[in-house]
């Protein structure tokens, strides 16, 4: 009898869903948007910073959807995002919509 095989496994890859379209991807695929302690909103290129995290795909219409239909305070538990963390994350949509 054959002593079983140690093969290494396959790497785990974290999902998460954009608040917005409520699709499933991998978590570096999704941009995650931070609401700090001092209630401060940004964007999180690494992933790791501390505070309620939400989800969005790089597309356009995900981040429409989340900055002007209230997707996105209601997933980060706010009333509204305050003005200096919305012109911040407009500009990162308008990025967005260049890019593509």
């Amino acid at each position: 009898m054959a002593p079983p095989q140690r093969g290494s496994r396959p790497r785990h890859v974290p999902q998460r869903t954009c608040v917005a379209c409520r699709q499933t991807n991998a978590k570096r695929q999704l941009v995650r948007v931070v609401r700090g302690s001092d209630g401060t909103v940004t964007i999180d290129p690494s992933g790791k910073r501390s505070g309620r995290g939400a989800y969005l795909c790089s597309s356009l219409e995900c981040w429409d959807a989340g900055l002007k239909r209230g997707v996105l305070p209601r997933a980060l538990k706010i009333e509204t995002i305050p003005e200096a963390s919305l012109a911040t994350l407009n500009d990162y949509a308008r990025q967005l919509a260049q890019s593509q």
